[in-house]
């Protein structure tokens, strides 16, 4: 019965694992896109039946969502700098804090309660909002891209009263462009395939789990049988020890009286 109640732990956290199923992208919303994130952050809406968007995910909702499309829950600072570069949106969204906020650039009524920056919303955890990932390499191409635009390269000519400056060539700042467009599909499907294929382990060793633990039970359960028969064979053998104990006696008994009747009846003749 141990290993019983060590492998039902395994079991529960196995099932848990798979409650993470990868969500269908047909209903959900990503702004600004799955391939146009700002700074790495971008807003996941859920659509319902009428192809609206509803606020679906509560805070631990949120971050299991972001996890399933291989994405992180962005941070209030990762936001933060996409705000700065122009991210705004007119919906509150988790982040890793456990508050949502919205960006705003343009300050309307409508939208983020008439103010500007970021507003936050420190609601319930069971409040439901939409939620901001952190696509990592994103970023990281975005830092890339920065990098390549960077200011103009200037020489200077030894013994020269003039200096030329060199703009960067058209060609060497739209192939950034022309990579990432290239790159970022392959890269969500890459992490979609990873997923799959993580689910796929989950279920073979949750099925493998539940085989193992279906052996050990009809395991002893047979033993129990077992026993139970080895215990009524012997509580058998010793009641029947216990008749041929009380019958020997008594057997002897009447022996004994036979053979003295037999013995009156020759001193009679």
């Amino acid at each position: 019965m141990n290993i019983i109640w060590l492998c039902l732990p395994a079991a529960l956290l196995v099932t848990s694992a798979l409650s993470v199923q990868m969500p269908d992208i047909r209903n959900l919303r990503v702004s600004p896109g799955f391939n146009q994130s700002i700074a790495g952050v971008m807003l996941v809406t859920s659509l319902n039946e009428l192809n609206q968007p509803e606020y679906a995910f509560n805070a631990s909702e949120a971050r299991r969502l972001c996890w399933s499309l291989g994405l992180n829950i962005a941070s209030k600072a990762q936001v933060q700098k996409a705000l700065s570069r122009g991210l705004e949106t007119c919906r509150f969204g988790w982040i890793d804090e456990h508050f949502a906020v919205i960006p705003r650039i343009h300050p309307i009524p409508s939208c983020g309660r008439n103010k500007s920056g970021l507003v936050p919303w420190r609601a319930s955890v069971k409040q439901k909002f939409d939620v901001f990932c952190f696509n990592e390499t994103d970023a990281a191409i975005q830092r890339l891209d920065e990098v390549t635009d960077s200011p103009l390269k200037s020489t200077h000519g030894v013994g020269h009263t003039h200096h030329t400056t060199t703009p960067p060539s058209t060609s060497s700042s739209s192939t950034p462009e022309t990579l990432d467009s290239e790159i970022e599909p392959a890269r969500f499907a890459s992490s979609s395939q990873s997923f799959t294929a993580g689910k796929a382990v989950l279920i073979f060793c949750s099925c493998a789990l539940l085989l193992l633990i279906t052996i050990i039970l009809t395991y002893l359960k047979l033993r129990r049988c077992s026993q139970k028969s080895d215990v009524k064979e012997q509580k058998e053998y010793i009641q029947t020890e216990e008749w041929i104990c009380v019958k020997t006696p008594t057997e002897t008994k009447k022996a004994a009286e036979e053979d003295e009747r037999i013995e009156v009846g020759d001193d009679a003749q």
